[in-house]
């Protein structure tokens, strides 16, 4: 396979590739040396579902535990076992499923970014659906009544302020508070090859931002839920009854390439690598192209004088309701060419986006909003980056507590690490 056909399979023109051209395109293993400022050596490898067996589709290792039991689940639209649904094919296959619980952008994945889920009753199955997005984040004892395990299966993206992670925390400490048990069918890691960024402040804990780990933490759902018991990181110390359901032949040092959109707005792997860095702009006054068609993949404002694409963000239903500067004419950068090759993929957060925006922006003091802080899980990176401190010096300032974060990962890796 040549270098040109292998970088337009890993990164499609949205809407141009399907997913069967791009899984023959890809349908071996490939190897690229990649440079990396975490590590010179690392060498990462693109693989697909046609090489990956995800926890979901290791039936065999968890069936037995659901006979007899009354299960409910945690899912959205990328819980799947090949092209059918978790839910669906395990009501085929006879699991008394009692409800399942809904997380942000909904069990079908339909909704945008912030859009109320409601609970009510999932009209192909009949099933109870419970939102765990809005006022109810955490499954109550009524919830669970009628439940004897609980089965968690969601397509994470690997940064802290992506809210699986927080809806899987806030399940754990219902299965420990009521006596369930939880089974957790584990996917890779898409972002799972680097680990970066400031690790969360006490003060700055919120939905976006749980508990104590850096912006890109490296960990798998399963490794992630086995460290949070481990480290005693569930609230009042709570231990939850686990059972993991390992990815086969995968590592981090692997680029999975995500069959389904995580959600609306991360629509294709570019958006996907950005993510960790770009959320960040969710922050400020830069708009990512929510309400274009490449959202997280562009970085713009009315009248920003070095965009190379002029787009008008607008309500699309399912995506995003009132995209900034939405029916407002846009120039944007296109962020994609950032990452036109696999050498170019993220190893690290990209301050320099951030403080180039910040130094272009008219009104610098309007630049940040409140949001910021939560995101960075610090209120020392807007400071940083408003007096313009040195990369090195601000990635110092991250050091002894990115550290000890990843000595702690290291004990709850279940697959081999990408150093």
């Amino acid at each position: 396979m040549t270098l040109k056909i292998f970088l337009s399979a890993l990164i499609p023109k949205a809407g141009q590739e399907k997913l069967s051209v791009l899984l023959v395109l890809i349908s071996s293993v490939i190897t690229l040396s990649c440079h990396s400022q975490q590590n010179e050596n690392l060498r990462l490898q693109i693989k697909t579902q046609l090489e990956i067996r995800t926890g979901a589709e290791r039936t065999d290792k968890y069936l037995p535990l659901l006979k007899g039991k009354n299960v409910a689940i945690v899912a959205n639209q990328t819980s799947v076992i090949g092209e059918k649904h978790l839910v669906d094919t395990l009501q085929l296959l006879g699991v008394k499923i009692t409800c399942v619980f809904a997380p942000e952008h909904g069990f079908r994945g339909e909704k945008g970014a912030g859009e109320k889920i409601k609970s009510g009753i999932d009209e192909k199955t009949g099933l109870k659906i419970v939102s765990l997005y809005g006022k109810n984040l955490m499954p109550s004892e009524k919830d669970l009544e009628d439940t004897d395990i609980v089965i968690f299966d969601i397509q994470d993206v690997g940064a802290r302020f992506y809210t699986y992670i927080s809806t899987l925390e806030y399940v754990m400490e219902a299965c420990a508070s009521f006596n369930k048990d939880l089974i957790i069918l584990d996917r890779p890691n898409p972002n799972g090859h680097y680990v970066d960024g400031p690790v969360l402040e006490k003060p700055f804990k919120s939905f976006v931002g749980m508990n104590y780990i850096p912006v890109v933490h490296g960990m798998t759902v399963g490794e992630y839920a086995l460290m949070l018991n481990g480290e005693k990181m569930l609230k009042d110390s709570l231990f939850c009854r686990l059972k993991i359901i390992e990815v086969e032949n995968y590592s981090h040092s692997d680029l999975y390439q995500l069959p389904i959109p995580p959600s609306p707005n991360l629509p294709n792997m570019n958006a996907v690598y950005l993510y960790p860095t770009l959320c960040f702009f969710e922050g400020t006054k830069v708009s990512l192209g929510r309400g274009t068609p490449h959202p997280f993949q562009v970085i713009g404002w009315p009248g920003m004088p070095d965009g190379s694409i002029s787009m008008t963000p607008v309500n699309i239903p399912g995506v995003v309701t009132s995209p900034p500067y939405k029916d407002t004419l846009c120039e944007f950068i296109d962020m994609r060419k950032k990452i036109s090759s696999v050498d170019s993929l993220p190893r690290a957060l990209k301050l320099e986006w951030i403080k180039d925006r910040y130094r272009l922006y008219p009104e610098k003091e309007k630049f940040f909003n409140n949001f910021f802080n939560k995101l960075a899980g610090n209120s020392s990176l807007q400071k940083q980056i408003r007096e313009n401190v040195p990369d090195n010096v601000i990635r110092k300032s991250w050091e002894p507590d990115l550290g000890n974060f990843k000595m702690i990962r290291k004990k709850y890796l279940l697959y081999p690490d990408f150093e």
